[in-house]
């Protein structure tokens, strides 16, 4: 088997910063068979394996002391199965350019995130999903795939296969890196579509008391609430059959980069040395939206760009208290009198069967919180968490959270059954670290 080569990258460091490593070895291998013989040699130096995507995600899951593996090298479109309409798709693909080889194939994701930096491995491993739709989250869109486990063999998970397929199946769609390095998934793919975006502001009560009739009367719906005001974002995204008419490149820079990243960066950056700002710059910045309306590629609708850093917690709560949880949190931002210059996000997700998936076997609401990078995140997250925990919310696995593996596990049907999987793939812990401790169990 070819040997993956080294390099010299000596350090790792998330998008957030909040996370880094030093691993002892790092290498970037281009096959299976180079990630399989790379975990073999770390067994036999005792060394534990990651593999890193682009590190957007906010904890510490791909942080390792050991040997780490770039995903740099195993990228791109494997095969295209226009009978089943699935695609699959090397692991450290990043989504972004999966999307625009979609497209080109006249193909494309059934329902994207926000954010389409991510690799393919790490969204699916960590539970990135969108709004609305059929299928929310990446996770539901896998038909297949493939890892290497713990002691170096190459397994295959799907759900037509045998009893050990479809177990690999139903527990590395969300494996938090616990199973094995994922190397090629295939994704449920459909013809290309085009999205027309709606993004107007509605009033604090119109969202809360119409929040399930625009779900249901939108393909993908999702809103913003400006912390400190009685004022929403809304984005209802529909499919269309009519010509794309995207934003002008005028309006797109505008609205993209200097409203979004330049008037908004300088704004949290006042809020940072004046806390006492952020409220009347909330309030002026909630007055100021403006409806625009756009369609385009589905991908490029979904995401967009984000170029203020952040920290993000979020949480899925079942969807019928959905909006109870929501009025809970703002009493106690009241209360607390914090100043929080990030909107909370709300989106919603249709139930589904992955064994780890924040909404799995529950219709669910997802409700995240952000502060800019310069803000002490914890007392606003963790008392906020504190909320969410009473409606059986459940935690993003990429985002930051302060739950445990005692009090995870009842949140999870199948979380017994997830780590049992994770004895038989990995029994002497090569893919563990500190955070899958945590959550897991060691």
């Amino acid at each position: 088997m070819a040997r993956a080569s080294a390099t010299s990258w000596r350090s790792w460091r998330n998008w957030s910063g909040l996370a880094s490593a030093h691993p002892t070895q790092v290498m970037a291998p281009t096959s299976a068979d180079e990630v399989a013989d790379a975990v073999v040699a770390a067994g036999t130096h005792e060394l534990r394996v990651k593999m890193v995507g682009s590190g957007h995600s906010f904890t510490d899951i791909a942080v390792t002391d050991g040997l780490l593996l770039r995903p740099d090298r195993l990228v791109g479109i494997r095969t295209v199965d226009r009978d089943a309409m699935t695609v699959t798709v090397l692991a450290g693909t990043p989504l972004h350019l999966l999307n625009e080889r979609l497209h080109g194939l006249g193909l494309a994701l059934h329902n994207m995130g926000d954010v389409d930096r991510q690799t393919v491995a790490g969204a699916i491993s960590t539970g990135t999903h969108g709004t609305g739709g059929t299928w929310a989250s990446l996770a539901a869109q896998v038909a297949a795939l493939e890892l290497v486990t713990g002691d170096g063999s190459l397994v295959h998970g799907r759900p037509d296969g045998g009893d050990d397929e479809r177990r690999v199946f139903e527990g590395a769609r969300i494996g938090l890196g616990a199973l094995g390095v994922l190397t090629a998934v295939t994704f449920r793919v459909e013809p290309a579509f085009t999205l027309e975006a709606v993004e107007e502001p509605m009033a604090w009560d119109e969202v809360v008391d119409r929040f399930d009739e625009l779900a249901a009367d939108n393909h993908y719906f999702e809103a913003y609430w400006f912390p400190h005001t009685d004022r929403m974002l809304t984005k209802r995204n529909n499919r269309t059959v009519d010509d794309a008419e995207p934003l002008s490149r005028l309006r797109s820079l505008v609205d993209d980069v200097l409203l979004s990243y330049t008037v908004f960066g300088a704004l949290n950056r006042v809020g940072n040395v004046a806390p006492g700002t952020i409220r009347p710059l909330n309030q002026v910045a909630a007055r100021a939206l403006s409806a625009r309306t756009f369609s385009d590629a589905s991908h490029r609708v979904f995401t967009s760009p984000r170029r203020v850093v952040f920290r993000e917690m979020e949480y899925a709560v079942p969807r019928e208290v959905g909006m109870q949880a929501l009025t809970e949190v703002r009493a106690l931002v009241e209360q607390r009198d914090w100043r929080i210059s990030f909107p909370v996000e709300l989106r919603h997700a249709p139930a589904d069967d992955v064994w780890l998936s924040t909404a799995h076997d529950r219709a669910s609401v997802y409700l995240a919180f952000h502060v800019n990078a310069q803000t002490d995140h914890r007392a606003y997250f963790e008392d906020v968490e504190r909320v969410l925990r009473g409606y059986d919310g459940r935690p993003h696995w990429g985002k930051l959270h302060t739950r445990s593996a005692a009090d995870l596990a009842p949140a999870y049907p199948h979380f017994a059954d997830f780590v049992a999987l994770r004895d038989r793939l990995d029994p002497d812990r090569r893919f563990a670290n500190r955070y899958l401790d945590r959550v897991l169990g060691s």
